[in-house]
């Protein structure tokens, strides 16, 4: 088996690591039951490209329950927690390329070694599987039953893909399903991206500015915890809607030149390219701090940081400091890389249950189903989403009403009227 990983020692490590989170994922632990025993997946080469968490692992398990023969990558240079891709080669035989910190070249490197598997399913988490296989792996396509995409950021991509009809195969928004973004990139991004910060600067943000760059449900949930957190959050966004949303939520909203001068702490959170520019650098106060989380690095313009300022020096683990001309200083984290993994450890595992159970249940759609689909992008089936919302409840303890005929006669006709 081929693999490769930064040390296969730290599996131990690794394994208790991912007892521990699979203790907070009952939705994705009950599939697994299912699947161990129907086999769904049996047959089916899935490669994946995901951040290498223990949250990740105990997807990775549930799908080899069901069958599937696995290769797994890193969807971020700095995201892998190496001692889950220790794990997953030590005691699950996956084969994982993944090294936190790998370089450009390594990365892709890694992407190509997964697909060498000639898989039948793709598992992505930013597009760039399919992205690799559309620029330079064609001759796979035609093995390719479907693939999933979990992140805000992945979709977007995909969807601009479809637009141009060049996708080869379809594909599920994982993203788009109600049980992940409203509560993965609401609550799960909020938390830990808040804590990759913390983690890294050890800098108390109540009485601070914090400017978040977006408002879309990552982004929200940013805004949530800073604001929790006694920071006055600002918010900056090119959408009209989510920018009345924001002033309704409480929220200060000015355009990024205007925040570039007030904000003490900035995040980006709009999967777009340079939010955060040279002119904004050259606004930024002496000591302010710069973090994205929104999956690619480039939303900050770090090669025009670069250009207009005089030194570059890693000051503290996960930040680097620019000094300009004149003694001012701006602090990037985590290289301008998703700062919660960067810096902390990715979402909770309670939230990513939901996540993964998207992943899981939507695999088996693809191969139950996904050879009568067009080459599109799709959403979860609404009757996936709505059990994984039962399953998470009933985990819970939480029970809800169910309608009377009466009221569902009265739902469902006009005739009553008021």
């Amino acid at each position: 088996m081929k693999y490769d990983i930064k040390d296969i020692t730290l599996a131990e490590e690794g394994k208790k690591s991912v007892v521990w989170a699979n203790r907070s994922m009952p939705v994705l632990n009950n599939i697994k039951k299912r699947f161990e025993k129907e086999k769904p997946l049996k047959g089916v080469r899935l490669a994946a490209c995901l951040h290498v968490t223990t949250e990740t692992a105990s997807l990775m398990e549930t799908l080899k329950a069901g069958g599937a023969e696995l290769s797994l990558c890193a969807s971020n240079p700095l995201s892998t927690q190496d001692y889950v891709s220790a794990y997953l080669v030590k005691y699950h035989e996956i084969p994982v390329f993944a090294i936190k910190g790998e370089d450009r070249d390594t990365y892709y490197a890694h992407i190509n070694a997964v697909l060498d598997m000639k898989p039948h399913l793709t598992m992505d988490d930013g597009a760039d599987l399919v992205s690799t296989i559309l620029g330079n792996r064609q001759d796979l396509a035609s093995h390719i039953i479907g693939g999933t995409e979990e992140t805000t950021t992945g979709v977007i991509r995909l969807r601009a893909m479809s637009e141009k009809g060049v996708l080869r195969f379809p594909l599920i928004a994982v993203n788009d399903a109600k049980t992940k973004h409203l509560f993965d990139n609401r609550y799960g991004t909020g938390q830990s991206t808040i804590d990759g910060i913390i983690r890294a600067t050890n800098r108390l943000l109540a009485g601070s500015v914090f400017v978040v760059c977006g408002y879309g449900w990552c982004a929200r949930g940013v805004a949530m915890r800073a604001h929790g957190m006694g920071a006055g959050v600002v918010i900056t966004e090119i959408d009209p809607l989510r920018a009345l949303e924001a002033v309704m939520d409480g929220f200060r909203v000015m355009p990024i030149a205007e925040a570039a001068r007030v904000g003490d702490f900035f995040c980006t959170l709009t999967g777009d390219i340079h939010v955060i520019r040279k002119e904004h650098f050259l606004a930024m106060k002496d000591g302010a701090i710069v973090a994205n989380s929104g999956h690619f690095n480039v939303e900050l313009d770090l090669e025009g940081l670069l250009e207009i300022a005089k030194l570059k020096g890693r000051i503290r683990n996960d930040i680097d400091e620019y000094e300009f001309p004149g003694g001012r200083c701006i602090y990037v984290l985590g290289e301008g890389r998703l700062i919660n993994l960067a810096a902390a450890e990715g979402h909770p595992s309670s939230v990513m249950d939901m996540s993964f159970a998207n992943q899981a249940l939507s695999a088996e759609y693809l191969v139950k189903h996904g050879k009568k689909l067009k080459k599109l992008v799709y959403g979860v089936p609404d009757d996936i989403d709505r059990e994984i919302a039962r399953l998470k409840l009933a985990s819970m303890g939480i029970a809800i009403d169910t309608m009377t005929p009466e009221q569902e006669k009265y739902l469902t006709s006009w005739e009553m009227g008021t």
